[in-house]
């Protein structure tokens, strides 16, 4: 039982990880409807810039982790603007199918990069010396940084619902995802929201990998891992509820870390099981609605 907690405990820092990448994922595909397969690159930057910088490997200050976090969302929204330019064209008329092609392209171009620059090995990303340690749960040494981790993540995901729900930023947001047409006669620049929701959706999931890289470090096809759990998790949350989003992101980090000890054969089959009757649920939602209609 004493490994059950410690292991639920994990679960609850890779969820809130997940929900962290899931977060811009969903914000900019309920935005822009945009499905941007490219979302694990920002997510392996920010890792390699974590492990990168002076005294980061071997556990470097707080100073090093604070420079990490502020490079690594300009570095993030940077990222996330360049991709509105370059998807700018495809708005017209694309459909999801031409927008997942589009930035898959530019997810291998990034996993090579990344592969030429550091190499096919993974790297340490050990967190700040004075967080490298550990508290006692449950019988079990549990690190102090990821309990650390916990706490920005469950601060940052309630930052994001007042921001989205309370502040004029959110309701430019929530306007433009509800009709983009009436947004943009009301006066609102609708491709300044989107390139905007984009930025933000970059910097939030490149300072996941930068926060997240002692939890999940940099390697070749982390990148993969991340992005399939991330739209696992805005399949089952849906697109643009933070509330939804991190219910969905800390059921699958469950799913992850507990049913893989529980039953590491039935694991995988139920987040996918889970992920389908969903779809199902929703699609058959929508043909009453239709219906009725």
């Amino acid at each position: 039982m004493a490994t059950y907690t410690a292991t639920a405990v994990d679960g609850v820092a890779y969820g809130l990880l997940l929900f962290t990448v899931a977060a811009g994922l969903s914000l900019v595909f309920g935005v822009m409807n945009v499905l941007n397969l490219a979302h694990g690159t920002l997510y392996l930057a920010g890792a390699y810039l974590a492990s990168s910088l002076p005294g980061s490997p071997g556990g470097g200050g707080l100073v090093t982790l604070g420079l990490a976090v502020l490079l690594g969302m300009l570095l993030g929204a940077a990222g996330g603007g360049l991709l509105a330019v370059a998807l700018r064209p495809l708005r017209a008329g694309a459909d999801h199918l031409d927008q997942a092609l589009a930035t898959l392209g530019i997810a291998f171009v990034g996993s090579w990069a990344f592969t030429e620059m550091f190499g096919a090995a993974p790297l340490p990303a050990e967190p700040p010396a004075v967080l490298d340690g550990n508290i006692t749960i449950a019988g079990h040494g549990y690190p102090v940084y990821r309990l650390l981790f916990i706490a920005v993540a469950g601060l940052l995901a309630m930052a994001l619902h007042l921001i989205v729900r309370r502040t004029h930023a959110g309701m430019l947001l929530r306007a433009t995802v509800s009709d983009p047409a009436m947004a943009a006669a009301t006066g609102i620049r609708v491709t300044r929201v989107r390139t905007a929701a984009l930025a933000a959706g970059g910097a939030i999931t490149t300072l996941a990998g930068v926060l997240g890289a002692p939890l999940l470090g940099p390697a070749p096809g982390v990148d993969v891992q991340v992005l399939v759990l991330s739209l696992v998790v805005v399949v089952l949350g849906g697109a643009g509820s933070v509330p939804h989003t991190l219910a969905a992101a800390l059921l699958v980090g469950q799913v992850q870390t507990v049913g893989v000890i529980a039953a590491p054969t039935l694991a995988a089959f139920l987040l996918f099981g889970l992920v389908l009757a969903v779809l199902v649920v929703r699609g058959r939602s929508s043909a009453s609605v239709a219906v009725h209609a």
